[in-house]
Parts: C-alpha cells; sequence; structure tokens
C-alpha cells in the first residue's frame, strides 16, 4: 500500500492511530492524517522515526518562525531580483508545478551579495510560499493538495555552477527541504541537462532520501511533450512547450518566474564592508574544536548585537543560555540560535537580539566539523541597554535563529 490517506494497509492505519496519539502533545489543528502521514512516509512508518523527526520540526518551526515568516519578513532585495524560479502554474491534478531555471543563476554572485543565513531564510519562505499554494487550491478545488512538482531548466548550467561554497549552501537548503517539508515532492524533472549534469548531481544524489530520488525523471529533447502531458497548454509557459504567456506579452513569464541573471559586483559584500575598529577582537578556534564566548545580560530587554567574519573558511555559530552555574556543554543549555555553518569568510555576518531573560547568554563558535583547518574569527560582540539602542534594529530571538 502506499501509504496515503485512501491507500492505507490495516498496519499502517494502526500506526497512524499509533503516531496521532504519541504525538498529540504537539499537535495543533492543522495537522490532520494527511500532514502526520507525511512523516509516516517519510521514515517508512517506523513510529521512534517518525515520532523524532516530527518533534524535531515542531521546534524548528518554532525557532524560525515559519508560521509567520511570509508576513514579517522581507527577502533581501538582490535575492528577489537574481534568484532563479516561480510559480509556473497548476498541474491536471490542481498542484503547484514550480519551474526553476536555475542554469542562469549566478551561485557566485548571490553567495558574494548576501548572508547565507538570508538564502536559508529565503528557502524556508519559498517552501511556506508553495504550502500557501496548497492551502488555497485545497480550497478552491474541495480536496487535499498537497505536493508540488519541480521543473529544473539546466539550460545554460556550467562550470561556474560549480561554485563549492554555493554549492555547500543549496545542499543545505535541500537537507532543510529533507528535514522539514518531507513527502512534498509529486515529481521533479529535470530538462536541458547537460553532460556536466551527472557529475553535480553525483554531489548532491548522497543528501537524498530514497523517497526523493525515486521521483526525479530527466527528460531528453522531447520534453515540451512530456511537460505537456503534467500541464494543461494554458498552466505552461510558451517558453517550456505551452501557450501561456505573463501579463507583458512575455512567452517565458518573466515576471512569475525569475530567470536570475549575473549579478553586477557593485552588489558584492566583502570584508572591506565592514568597518573593523579597535574594539574588534580576535579569536583562534582549532580544528575539530570550538570556542565559548559568555556574556552577562541583568535587564530584560537589553540587544545582544554581534558582527563577525573569518580567514578562509566557513564557522560555525549559535547563541546558548547558560541553565545552571559553571561550566556546561552545549548540549546541557537553552538553544536560542540554533547552530549554523555559515559562509563569514565570504560575506561577514551580523545580527542582533532582544535578551527575554536576564541571565549568561554564550556564544559558540564551532569548528567541530573540521579536522584538518584551524579557524580565525574577528569579531565585535555587545552587551546593550535600552538607552543606548535608539539606532539598532533589534528582533526577538526567533527573528534571528538563521541570521
Amino acid at each position: 500500500m502506499s501509504g496515503y490517506l485512501d491507500d492505507l494497509s490495516i498496519v499502517q492505519e494502526e500506526k497512524l492511530k499509533k503516531f496521532r496519539d504519541r504525538v498529540k502533545d504537539v499537535c495543533t489543528d492543522k495537522h490532520n492524517d494527511y500532514q502526520l502521514l507525511r512523516w509516516l512516509r517519510a521514515r517508512d512508518f517506523d513510529l521512534d522515526k517518525s515520532e523524532k523527526m516530527f518533534r524535531n520540526d515542531v521546534k524548528w518551526r518554532k525557532d524560525n518562525k515559519c508560521d509567520t515568516i511570509l508576513d514579517t519578513w522581507k527577502p533581501p532585495e538582490v535575492i528577489q531580483k537574481y534568484y532563479t524560479g516561480g510559480l509556473a502554474g497548476f498541474d491536471k491534478e490542481g498542484c503547484p508545478v514550480w519551474i526553476d531555471p536555475y542554469g542562469h543563476i549566478d551561485i557566485r554572485g548571490l553567495t558574494r551579495s548576501v548572508k547565507s543565513s538570508d538564502v536559508k531564510r529565503y528557502g524556508i519562505y519559498l517552501a511556506e510560499t508553495i504550502f500557501s499554494y496548497f492551502a488555497s487550491q485545497t480550497e478552491k478545488l474541495g480536496k487535499t493538495i498537497d505536493q508540488v512538482t519541480l521543473i529544473f531548466d539546466l539550460d545554460k548550467l556550467g562550470t561556474k555552477h560549480m561554485y563549492r561554497p554555493g554549492l555547500d549552501l543549496l545542499i543545505e537548503v535541500f537537507v532543510m527541504f529533507e528535514d522539514h517539508y518531507p513527502e512534498t515532492l509529486k515529481f521533479a524533472y529535470v530538462i536541458n541537462a547537460p553532460r556536466l549534469f551527472p557529475v553535480a548531481f553525483r554531489l548532491i544524489k548522497p543528501f537524498l532520501s530514497e523517497h526523493t530520488r525515486n521521483r526525479i525523471h530527466i527528460l531528453g529533447g522531447n520534453f515540451k511533450k512530456e511537460l505537456l502531458n503534467l500541464m494543461s497548454p494554458e498552466e505552461l509557459p510558451v517558453h517550456w512547450g505551452g501557450d501561456r504567456k505573463d501579463k507583458n506579452g512575455d512567452p517565458k513569464c518573466s515576471t512569475d518566474i525569475s530567470f536570475g541573471g549575473d549579478v553586477p559586483e557593485e552588489c558584492y559584500l566583502s570584508a572591506s564592508t565592514v568597518s573593523i575598529s579597535d574594539d574588534w577582537l580576535e579569536l583562534d578556534v582549532g580544528r575539530g574544536s570550538t570556542q565559548k564566548l559568555e556574556y552577562e545580560v541583568k535587564k530584560e530587554g537589553c540587544l545582544l548585537k554581534w558582527e563577525f567574519m573569518t580567514d578562509g573558511s566557513d564557522i560555525g555559530f549559535g547563541v546558548f543560555m547558560k541553565t545552571a552555574p559553571g561550566p556546561q556543554k552545549s548540549d546541557e543549555m537553552e538553544v536560542v540560535v540554533p547552530s549554523n555553518r555559515l559562509n563569514s569568510h565570504i560575506v561577514p555576518e551580523d545580527g542582533n537580539l532582544e535578551c527575554t531573560k536576564t541571565g549568561t547568554y554564550v556564544i559558540r563558535f564551532d569548528n567541530s566539523y573540521s579536522y584538518v583547518k584551524a579557524k580565525k574569527v574577528k569579531y565585535n560582540i555587545q552587551v546593550l541597554e535600552a538607552d543606548t539602542m535608539s539606532d539598532v534594529s533589534f528582533h526577538s530571538a526567533q527573528d534571528v535563529t538563521l541570521m
């Protein structure tokens, strides 16, 4: 049996009941049987693995404020203009179809123009956008719509797309989709795949689940005919074989589907954009190790503000709060900003959070994943009281989870 609601075996039905009972303490109204089955299918109906995955996601969504990101976060202008992709239309069953002309993306330019944390946050933004289409189509059609078809147009894909920091960032976004938006992919079609594609796919393939890999199809030169089996001509843009044009008469529907393009160098961020003054400090983080910096917050409403950059390679960054006096390991502390690897050697990172509780906040620079290279961090970290931060735009802890 497929594991979908209308195609469950007796054993699968029983596991759905048990799973619902196990996670009822963290379920909300939106967690209906259709949604719960996503997590069960993603872990082959293993109750323990499904529960762990589901609970991790509930916390992750809260930390990243996923439920409100479409209303509260505006993507940087460079991302809006140069990140490829957009909604093409809907397939014959009513599911959204997203086309990404990825061959036109300037991945090097993007990674040099925006913080890697903003690219990851934009991944969440796009996923939540697609989920909003699920909701509107479900209401419109009177049936559950909970899957999307992706079409990757790799025309123009070349060696410039093999830029390692960009690939690493792309892989992190793929892993995020696998961990937090499982079983939402209906199909993924790859068109105009160049000879380089097998090399690129080998780098990404290990991070994709078997469920995802089985839904990826490489189409040949007759892809337009294949896509018309998926979508009606009035839904599919002319550029890919349909009849649809956008409001400007563009056969590529570029008002709805971004074709990216080269990011102008004047958009690049670099170490030169950061004003390093005498109050910046340096920290050596040895290979395979971490370094923690403690900051005492004595008043609620203070601002913990940071800027940092690394020499030559990325670094993990996270913020924690001590739960007891004396030395504590990271897993013994309260997570305030979950640790993420950031390309702070390419684009300097900065961020801040409003400290809603008093206590000892711990900033951790994490190099535990690198057993070859030590890292040097230049940083400026401050705790600001309310009367000293009139010129600072601040966020709650949840708002800066991916900053």
